[in-house]
């Protein structure tokens, strides 16, 4: 099999003209961050915000000038948008907002900081939502630190029928995309926020999701470009802030749901992870972090309080081994825990989509 390299990318490429300059894309420096591994071809096309709408068609040309080098699988072209600050030139809400097809509502997850157990949360609630009957899908969007394919026990690459919509990958009767599976396990995604929200709009598009119920989005920890970028460019339903009991924790989901809120995204709800933590072998119970924060918090910003997860062993395990515990262990208490938050979560969603235009979606 021939294989593709970046120089004869780079001449492929540099046949398509800047309608700006006049000169060839390479050359004019509009690619950046061209790579080429396994047949695999990624790069963005850098513009000013004032012409990206002209340079879509450059866009589209440069994709299938790439795609039909030989030996070329897979290509993924992204354009970005900077503004003379270098930040990303964002739509008004509602102004491109997109929806995609056959998906009735989307369900990301977010959190006001790391380390609270957002992604764990995210894959078991995903999950819980398929015991409930619902078709599901479940897209990470943390581009610099996915972990979807090792919580959910997934590898490998996902393949392309036409070498344009990528098929999700499949496990526990769950559909996932994450840019994990695109990129090498100990490669580090080093893009810049427009670049790093380009990849990630045009990862979620161009996925064959098929007819969804409901898509969860595992968000990145914090408020920054990808939140900001996904809810003016996707018709959000919601949504849901994970955070711990403790203090600091909850001052970072305050700020979440401040910003979801200053962007017209309804808030269906606040998680509070790592609760309580039982001893296994007495049964004691303890608060090691606080207790009732999230509850408290949920109240004072008039939002609904979706439940508590408790600091368990067998989930640690179970996302550490690739069988989160809604799927490993449907019947333990720690799963039924996610399972009474999904039914939650659905209610919401199924009043929701009743009464507005499908497809909607929503961010956990």
């Amino acid at each position: 099999m021939t294989t593709p390299t970046r120089e004869q990318l780079s001449q492929v490429l540099n046949r398509i003209r800047d309608p700006k300059s006049g000169r060839g894309v390479v050359e004019a420096g509009l690619i950046q961050g061209l790579v080429v591994k396994d047949g695999r071809v990624g790069f963005m096309i850098e513009v000013a915000a004032d012409v990206a709408p002209l340079y879509e068609a450059v866009r589209a040309a440069c994709e299938k000038a790439a795609r039909a080098v030989r030996g070329v699988e897979a290509v993924t072209a992204v354009l970005t948008a900077e503004g003379s600050g270098g930040k990303e030139v964002l739509p008004e809400r509602g102004t491109h907002a997109q929806a995609l097809p056959g998906v009735g509502a989307i369900v990301a997850v977010a959190s006001g900081k790391g380390g609270v157990g957002k992604s764990t949360v995210a894959v078991n609630l995903a999950l819980a939502l398929t015991r409930l009957g619902k078709r599901v899908g479940l897209m990470d969007a943390d581009i610099y630190g996915p972990s979807v394919p090792h919580l959910l026990g997934l590898s490998g690459r996902p393949r392309s029928a036409d070498g344009k919509m990528l098929e999700p990958m499949e496990r526990y009767g769950l559909k996932a995309m994450s840019i994990g599976f695109l990129i090498d396990r100990d490669a580090p995604a080093v893009w810049r926020g427009p670049v790093a929200t380009g990849a990630l709009h045009q990862l979620l598009t161009q996925v064959s999701w098929g007819d969804l119920d409901v898509l969860v989005i595992d968000m990145p920890p914090g408020t920054g470009d990808i939140h900001l970028s996904l809810a003016q460019r996707v018709a959000l339903t919601g949504a849901i802030i994970v955070s711990t009991p403790q203090d600091i924790a909850l001052l970072d989901a305050r700020k979440g749901i401040a910003m979801f809120r200053k962007v017209e995204v309804p808030v269906l709800g606040v998680i509070e992870n790592m609760s309580l933590y039982v001893c296994p072998n007495c049964g004691h119970e303890a608060h090691l972090f606080g207790h009732g924060g999230a509850r408290k918090a949920a109240a004072e910003l008039e939002t609904e309080f979706l439940g508590e997860i408790p600091l368990h062993l067998s989930i640690r395990e179970g996302s550490d081994d690739g069988a989160p515990v809604v799927a490993a262990h449907p019947a333990g208490a720690e799963a039924r825990a996610f399972i009474a938050i999904a039914e939650r979560v659905a209610a919401q969603i199924d009043a929701g989509v009743a009464s507005r235009p499908p497809p909607r979606i929503v961010i956990v």
